[in-house]
C-alpha cells in the first residue's frame, strides 16, 4: 500500500544529510568546530527508516493480512543498490590514481564487505574509530550506516510478520521491549566497548524501532497527533532538540546512549506532531529542504568519498574558492545520479529485470577488478618504489598464533615459550610499531618474546588512565593493570625488559606541533589520574623501573622524534602534483632538532633521572636526526620512508631502531656470559 506523501520527512532528511556534510567537512571558525555533533545526522537517518518501514509493512498487513516480501526486496533493491554501484563504480579510478597500495587494498576491502550488506562489521573489526583523522581518508567508510539499515530491512519485516500473525495483541509490547533492551545495549556499549557498539545493530535497533513506534501507533489509531497546541509547539521544540545535538555534541561523547535520546525524541516530535499549518512543517516543505531531501541519498553517497579524496591529495589546502567547488562537484554528482540513476531504478515502468541485470553486471566488475587490487596487493608498480612498500598500521602487524592482534591486548602475546630468557617490550603503539620485527630478532637470539603494549598506555601504577570528556576510567590502561603488570615483571627474574613510549604526549598532555606548519592536533583527550601513591607520572615511573631493576635489566627508549605530519601522503602528494611520474626527485621533508629538543625536554630529564647499573639506554633521536650540521630530523631517504604517519616508526623506521636495541641486548648477554 502506497503511503500518503509527507514533504515534511523529506525535509529532515535535508537536515540529516546537512548536519552529516557539515559535520565531516570539519568547518572550523574562529578555531571552533561549530558541527561538531553533526554524526548525530545518521540517528535522523534511522528514525526516519524505522518510521517508513515500519508504516510500509503494517499498512500492507492490517490492509491485506499478508506480506509480500518479494516487492519489499525489490523496492529496497531499487532503493539502494543502483546508486550505490554508480558511486563504487566512478570512484575506482580515482582510487587507482590516488591511493597508496595499502590503503588501496584497503578500499577494495570495504567494498566487498559493503556489497556483502556488513561494512559496519569490517570498519569495526579493521579498528577504524569513526570521526578519526585516519577514518576521513577510507573513501567508503560511511557505508556503515548502510549495512546497518541493510541489516535491519533483511531482519525487520521477518520478525514483524510473524509477531503480527502469532502475537499480534502483543505488538507494540514487542516493540518497547525491543526499543528498552537496545537502548540499555548502546548506554552498556558506549562504556565499555564504544567502537562495537557504535557500528552495530543491536545497539542502533532502538533508532530504528523508535520511527516503528510512531508508524504502529499511526496505523492503529488511524491518525496522528490531534491536539493542536501541542502540534503548534512540540515540533519547534523537536527541531531544538535537534539543532542542540548538532552544535553541542562531541566525538568524545557515548553515543549511542541515553544521551543520544535528546535527538531521537526531536526528531519523533516532528514527525507526530508536524501539521501542515505549524511553523516548522512549513519550512520543511518548502522546495529548498524537499530539494535536498530528495537527493539526500545521492548527496551521502558522494559526499565521503570526494571528501576523502580531497584530503588525500591536498586538494583544497584551505582555499575558500576550492572548497565551494567541491561541495558545487558534490551537488552536480547527486543531482545527476539522482535523476539518471536513482529515479530511473524507481520507475516501476522500468522493468525489475531489466535492472537486476544491470546490477548483476555492476557487481561483477566491481567483484572481479576489487579482487584483483587485494590479490596483486594494491597493484604496487603503478606507485614509485619508495611508495610501493607503505604501510599505515605497523602496531597492528604482530599477531598471536590465534589470529590476534598483539597490540592492545591485554592479556599480551608470547613467543618461543619453550625458552627460559625472556625479553619483555613495555608501552604503547610506539612500542607497538617496531616489535613486529624486534620479535623476530629476540626469538632468532633464542630469547622469550612477551609484549605489553596499549594505545596511549606506558607504565604508570599507581594511576588510572581518565578520558577528560566522559570522566570514565579506561578499560584497560589502569593502575589495576599495571600492578598485575609490575607483579609479573618482579617475579621474573634476569629478564630484559624494554619500556618505552611516547612520553613527550603523556607529561605534557598536548600533541605535536612541528611549528612548521604540521600540526597533529592539540590537547590529548585523556589524562592520567593518581589512585594515591604518588603525586606525579614521573615520579611513578621512576620509582616502579629502579625497583623492578634491581632484579632485571632494564632497556629505556627515549623519545621517537614526532613529525607533524604523514611523510608518505606529503611524498605521495609530490607524485601526483608531477603528474605521477615513474620517476621523481623527492623533496626532502624535515622537522627541526630544536623543536624536538624542547619537545623532549622533559621527557629526558625523567629518564635520565633514572639511574642504576641494570638501565641501558636506546636513543632514537641518532638514528634520525643530523644533530652536527643541519639540524635536522628527516623522515625518509631515496628508497625508505621512516615513518608510518605523523609519529609512529614505519617498518623500516622500527628496524633502525631495533638495530640499537640488539646493540643492547648483546651487551647484556655479555654480562650474563
Amino acid at each position: 500500500m502506497k503511503l500518503t506523501y509527507r514533504p515534511e520527512i523529506d525535509g529532515l532528511r535535508a537536515i540529516a544529510v546537512g548536519a552529516v556534510i557539515l559535520y565531516h567537512t570539519q568547518i572550523t571558525i574562529f578555531g571552533h568546530q561549530p558541527f561538531k555533533g553533526g554524526f548525530i545526522g545518521v540517528d535522523i537517518f534511522f528514525v526516519i527508516s524505522g518510521y517508513l518501514i515500519t508504516s510500509i509493512i503494517l499498512k500492507e498487513l492490517v490492509t491485506t493480512g499478508s506480506f509480500s516480501f518479494k516487492h519489499f526486496y525489490e523496492r529496497r533493491i531499487r532503493r539502494i543498490l543502483p546508486a550505490l554501484l554508480f558511486v563504487m563504480l566512478v570512484s575506482l579510478p580515482f582510487a587507482w590514481m590516488y591511493l597508496l597500495p595499502s590503503s588501496f587494498v584497503d578500499f577494495s576491502k570495504s567494498i566487498f564487505y559493503s556489497l556483502g550488506f556488513s561494512s559496519n562489521f569490517y570498519f569495526h573489526y579493521s579498528g577504524q574509530q569513526y570521526g578519526a583523522e585516519s577514518g576521513l581518508l577510507k573513501p567508503f567508510l560511511h557505508t556503515w550506516s548502510l549495512s546497518v539499515e541493510e541489516q535491519y530491512y533483511i531482519l525487520f519485516p521477518i520478525v514483524l510478520l510473524i509477531t503480527f500473525k502469532y502475537f499480534r495483541k502483543y505488538l507494540i509490547h514487542i516493540l518497547i521491549l525491543g526499543f528498552v533492551v537496545s537502548l540499555g545495549l548502546a548506554e552498556w556499549g558506549s562504556r565499555n566497548h564504544p567502537s562495537f557498539n557504535f557500528y552495530v545493530l543491536p545497539t542502533r535497533g532502538w533508532e530504528l524501532l523508535a520511527g516503528s513506534f510512531l508508524a504502529y501507533l499511526e496505523i492503529t489509531l488511524g491518525y496522528r497527533s490531534k491536539y493542536k497546541t501541542l502540534n503548534l509547539i512540540l515540533p519547534t521544540i523537536g527541531l531544538f532538540l535537534i539543532g542542540h545535538s548538532i552544535l553541542f555534541f562531541k566525538d568524545e561523547m557515548f553515543h549511542p546512549s541515553f544521551y543520544t535520546l535528546s535527538p531521537i525524541i526531536g526528531v519523533c516530535l516532528i514527525i507526530w506532531f508536524s501539521n501542515k499549518d505549524e511553523l516548522i512543517t512549513k519550512i520543511l516543505s518548502t522546495k529548498l529542504f524537499v530539494g535536498i531531501g530528495l537527493i539526500s541519498y545521492s548527496l551521502y553517497l558522494w559526499h565521503y568519498p570526494i571528501f576523502a579524496f580531497d584530503r588525500i591529495i591536498e586538494f583544497t589546502q584551505g582555499s575558500l574558492f576550492k572548497e565551494l567547488l567541491v561541495g558545487i562537484i558534490i551537488l552536480i554528482l547527486s543531482i545527476v545520479s539522482y535523476y539518471l540513476v536513482e529515479r530511473p531504478a524507481r520507475n516501476k515502468n522500468n522493468k525489475f529485470k531489466v535492472i537486476i541485470i544491470s546490477l548483476i553486471i555492476s557487481i561483477s566488475i566491481l567483484v572481479v577488478l576489487n579482487f584483483n587490487i587485494i590479490q596483486k596487493e594494491g597493484y604496487k608498480n603503478r606507485v614509485p618504489e619508495i611508495l610501493q612498500n607503505d604501510l599505515e598500521e605497523p602496531w597492528n602487524l604482530l599477531k598471536n598464533l590465534d589470529g590476534k592482534n598483539c597490540h592492545g591486548n591485554i592479556e599480551g602475546c608470547k613467543f618461543n615459550i619453550s625458552s627460559n630468557k625472556k625479553v619483555y617490550i613495555i608501552g604503547d603503539s610506539h612500542m607497538a610499531s617496531i616489535m613486529f620485527n624486534l620479535k623476530d630478532r629476540v626469538v632468532k637470539n633464542n630469547y622469550q618474546f612477551i609484549t605489553s603494549n596499549i594505545g596511549g598506555c606506558l607504565f604508570y601504577p599507581g594511576f588510572n588512565r581518565i578520558n577528560i570528556k566522559t570522566k570514565t576510567i579506561h578499560s584497560h590502561c589502569n593502575d589495576s593493570y599495571f600492578q598485575k603488570l609490575k607483579q609479573t615483571l618482579l617475579n621474573d627474574k634476569n629478564s630484559i625488559i624494554i619500556f618505552g613510549g611516547r612520553f613527550p604526549l603523556y607529561l605534557s598532555n598536548y600533541f605535536f606541533d612541528n611549528q612548521e606548519g604540521g600540526v597533529e592536533g592539540k590537547e590529548w583527550r585523556n589524562k592520567y589520574v593518581p589512585t594515591g601513591k604518588y603525586d606525579t607520572i614521573q615520579n611513578s615511573f621512576k620509582n616502579e623501573v629502579l625497583e623492578i631493576s634491581k632484579k632485571n635489566k632494564i632497556i629505556l627508549i627515549y623519545p621517537i622524534p614526532e613529525v607533524g605530519l604523514n611523510p608518505s601522503k606529503k611524498i605521495h602528494n609530490q607524485w601526483i602534483k608531477l603528474g605521477f611520474p615513474k620517476r621523481f626527485n623527492i623533496v626532502n621533508i624535515t622537522t627541526s632538532y630544536e623543536v624536538y629538543k624542547n619537545r623532549t625536554k622533559s621527557s629526558f630529564e625523567l629518564l635520565d633521572s633514572i639511574q642504576d647499573d641494570n638501565i641501558y639506554r636506546v636513543y632514537p633521536h641518532t638514528l634520525f636526526c643530523d644533530t652536527t650540521i643541519k639540524d635536522r630530523c628527516v623522515t625518509h631517504d631515496d628508497k625508505d620512508i621512516f615513518y608510518a604517519d605523523n609519529n609512529h616508526p614505519s617498518i623500516k623506521g622500527g628496524e633502525m631502531i631495533n638495530d640499537l636495541i640488539m646493540k643492547e641486548i648483546e651487551k647484556i648477554e655479555l654480562q650474563f656470559n
